[in-house]
């Protein structure tokens, strides 16, 4: 008599309890290993901008300040065309207009880039010279394109967040650090220099516009004059020197966008641009914005798009609005001040570096006093040696205001 082995297999059911079982497992763990991956980014984040305090601290050992933002070359000729003559020869400066991360370069390991920058640089189209420390950072593509300064259009990875995944054109080289300017608006675009390298004469006083920026400029980051740690009277530990900016992805991001007024002054109301934003996606401009409010007109003038000009949209933030908030430029041009905060694509906050190198996670919902209130200025009766309007997050920012940081931030 022959023997049968009897053969079973899965059912069909058996088959989709497997699937199934299978599939809830995955999503069980697919949020954990995302959240590892955005720890391990935001971990990798917070030691670019260690190396960023460090080599600010290094800089500062070697000439006794802090790196000059809005710093560089000015002559007679350096505005006349960003892209240089009719011939397309390069302009023989930069007005003064490079960024604090210009002259960092060659302390966070970027020394052949600096020596590229510091030294006049062949043009490989043309021959032409281009100065040392390059021409004006407001080169659009097409002067680029015409006549190229590869220095300026360079990535440099430490100043890139990994969870920024911002790449490639318009932007000429993406910049998630920027310096801050303080809790004040006024003359934080250009100090009181001028572009030719002298000071501004406002009505028939030479001497205002200096006062102006004493007033205003209370960052530890000032345009166009130098800044020594000794000036940080609250405390290097208690100062906000640079914070976490996110770079613009052309998607209408209130954080990112460059929006402003065709009217009025965000001095007088930091949260006037708060109506401009799409009630159903309050992380987005409407589409048609509300008047006063404007887009810009110039794709090229995003958050953070060039790392060399000191341009505030592009490498500066202040602690007026909490972070990821929305932007409110004075007027929709890459070339004037505005309420500008520090942002992130983190969860719930973003990454500020203290004045001692200490990096910090800030989160959204820190105590950020009257959003509503006029911002410290020569025209702000008081404003000189007040304390911040807007709370911790203001206080957090100016370098020389006597308060007191008696809480956990």
């Amino acid at each position: 008599m022959r023997n049968t082995t009897s053969r079973r297999g899965f059912t069909l059911v058996e088959l989709l309890v497997v699937i199934a079982i299978i599939g809830v497992l995955v999503g069980l763990l697919l949020p954990a290993v995302q959240a590892a991956r955005e720890a391990a980014r935001r971990m990798s984040c917070s030691n670019n901008f260690k190396q960023l305090g460090l080599g600010v601290h290094n800089y500062h050992s070697a000439f006794n300040q802090l790196p000059r933002h809005m710093g560089g070359t000015t002559g007679s000729n350096g505005g006349a065309s960003f892209g240089g003559n009719a011939a397309n020869v390069p302009v023989s400066n930069n007005y003064f207009s490079l960024s604090w991360l210009v002259s960092l370069t060659p302390f966070i390991e970027q020394q052949a880039l600096w020596e590229q920058i510091s030294n006049p640089w062949v043009s490989p189209t043309s021959g032409a010279i281009f100065p040392a420390m390059g021409p004006h950072p407001r080169r659009t593509l097409t002067h680029h394109a015409d006549e190229p300064y590869d220095p300026f259009l360079t990535n440099i990875p430490t100043l890139r967040c990994p969870s920024d995944p911002g790449v490639g054109l318009p932007s000429q080289g993406r910049a998630n650090y920027a310096a801050c300017l303080g809790d004040a608006l006024h003359r934080t675009n250009i100090g009181a220099v001028s572009n030719a390298g002298v000071p501004y004469v406002v009505g028939t006083s030479t001497t205002r516009a200096a006062e102006e920026v004493r007033i205003s400029c209370r960052g530890m980051f000032v345009p166009r004059q130098q800044i020594k740690f000794r000036d940080v009277l609250d405390g290097l530990s208690n100062t906000i020197m640079s914070g976490e900016i996110a770079t613009d992805l052309g998607d209408s991001d209130v954080r990112t966008t460059l929006v402003g007024l065709s009217t009025g002054n965000p001095m007088g109301n930091p949260s006037i641009c708060e109506v401009g934003r799409d009630p159903e996606r309050p992380q987005f401009w409407q589409a048609t914005l509300p008047a006063p409010l404007t887009f810009g007109t110039t794709a090229e003038d995003a958050r953070g798009y060039k790392w060399v000009s000191a341009e505030p949209i592009l490498t500066g933030m202040n602690t007026i609005s909490p972070p990821n908030s929305e932007i409110c430029m004075f007027r929709p041009s890459v070339v004037n001040f505005g309420v500008l905060p520090p942002s992130s694509r983190h969860q719930g906050g973003c990454h500020v570096l203290m004045g001692d190198g200490a990096v910090k996670f800030i989160t959204d919902s820190i105590e950020a006093g009257d959003q509503t209130a006029v911002t410290p200025s020569y025209f702000n009766a008081g404003s000189a040696g007040m304390q911040s309007p807007y709370g911790l997050w203001g206080a957090l920012g100016s370098r020389a205001n006597k308060e007191v940081i008696d809480e956990e931030f």
